[in-house]
């Protein structure tokens, strides 16, 4: 049968372009980027006056603790929906453990999509956090006709004063159905969640960003990076259907540091093409080198079904996933961090989606596949090495035809 998926991200995160505050006052780094093309909003307290968000795309607005906000988002009766949220107070930021934002979807009259998701930081330093809340158009599900709906985001948190207010990015991305009469590709079977022997090499540099927007672009490799007291960096890795995505990142000793225990200090996650989260993996950090590392299911359209975990089914896309490290606003100095990637897997078969699926996010493009695909890369290599011996044989012919001449 016909199926569709919408969701809506939100994301609260430090560095975000609105943010103003700057990284040396907050002591965490750079604030959370917000998109470029992102449409300001602000939600109501009302359902009934909640401004519309205009179909797929990305908003801002700001979370209030202790405050609901709504807005009315219009669904058609195939696609599935993910409308996300990424909560983004400023680096260093002092957070509560119950701060935080609680996402849900209703029909108008207040008849619930499905379960609500609650985002939070779980009393460790203020980072982007983000999940969603999704419409998907099953059997025996609601809301699976078109019309009008409400997302709330209800902002948490401890009895202030003063009620905090954090930045918030919202995301609206509808995943085409699948072509009528079209088989739902199943899921891999007898995969292993053992990660592979580790890339070895000497670690390329690079930079990463402050959320979703800005992350720096990795594939199967080793990559060096360094991490400050307070900060978050993201990473965007390609995953093709089929493959699993591993992750080992590596934090160094801090030399001339001690007497200090960061509880939870280390912490990384990893979110798929929606902003959903997949994995949160973290350690205890006190100076000495510590590592957090996991491994995913391979991506298949079948596990948001047959997924036998919510890790599981997470993985239902193919597109860009993204992986973010945070490292403890205490941790008294900067730490140099290794990022080991690695994806593998025998490939799977592409869903056939009734629509654009790369333009909706939920595809890669050939050469993104390529990158994140071993067996690709070798072609293309291959196909480097035909082509120029292609391209030497001719000129050879053509110099002994003049000669000849």
């Amino acid at each position: 049968m016909t199926t569709a998926t919408v969701a809506v991200v939100a994301v609260l995160a430090p560095g975000m372009a609105v943010a103003t505050s700057s990284p040396e006052a907050s002591g965490g780094g750079p604030a959370y980027r917000m998109a470029r093309d992102a449409q300001p909003v602000s939600g109501a307290t009302s359902s009934g006056e909640g401004p519309l968000l205009k179909g797929p795309g990305t908003y801002t607005d700001t979370a209030v603790t202790g405050q609901k906000k709504h807005y009315r988002v219009r669904l058609d009766g195939t696609s599935n929906v993910y409308l996300s949220a990424v909560l983004a107070p400023p680096p260093g930021t002092e957070v509560g453990v119950l701060d935080g934002i609680r996402l849900s979807l209703a029909k108008t009259d207040g008849t619930p999509c499905g379960d609500g998701t609650t985002v939070g930081f779980l009393a460790e330093s203020a980072r982007p956090v983000a999940d969603y809340v999704s419409r998907r158009i099953e059997p025996g599900r609601s809301c699976q006709k078109a019309g009008e709906y409400l997302l709330e985001v209800e902002g948490r948190g401890r009895s202030r004063t003063v009620p905090q207010r954090w930045p918030m990015e919202l995301t609206y991305k509808a995943e085409p159905p699948l072509k009528p009469g079209s088989a739902v590709p199943t899921a891999p079977t007898g995969w292993s969640t053992e990660p592979p022997a580790p890339a070895g090499g000497e670690p390329r540099r690079i930079t990463g960003g402050t959320g979703f927007n800005d992350a720096a672009a990795v594939k199967s490799g080793v990559w060096r990076d360094e991490m400050r007291p307070g900060e978050s960096r993201f990473y965007r890795v390609p995953v093709a259907w089929g493959r699993q995505l591993f992750v080992d990142a590596r934090l160094a000793n801090l030399p001339g540091a001690d007497r200090f225990a960061a509880i939870n200090g280390f912490r990384v996650e990893l979110y798929n093409p929606a902003r959903g989260l997949v994995e949160s993996k973290k350690d205890n950090y006190t100076g000495k080198p510590a590592s957090v590392g996991f491994g995913t299911a391979p991506a298949a359209y079948a596990n948001r079904t047959e997924g036998k975990s919510e890790a599981a089914r997470a993985m239902r896309f193919e597109g860009w996933y993204y992986v973010q490290v945070s490292l403890d606003r205490t941790v008294p100095g900067a730490v140099p961090l290794t990022l080991d990637i690695s994806v593998k897997g025998e490939g799977g078969a592409r869903p056939a989606y009734d629509g654009d699926a790369e333009a909706a996010g939920f595809a890669l493009g050939d050469e993104a596949r390529g990158a994140g695909d071993p067996a690709m890369k070798a072609f293309g290599l291959t196909g480097i090495g035909l082509g120029t011996a292609l391209v030497a044989g001719l000129a050879a012919w053509w110099l002994l035809a003049r000669r000849r001449a």
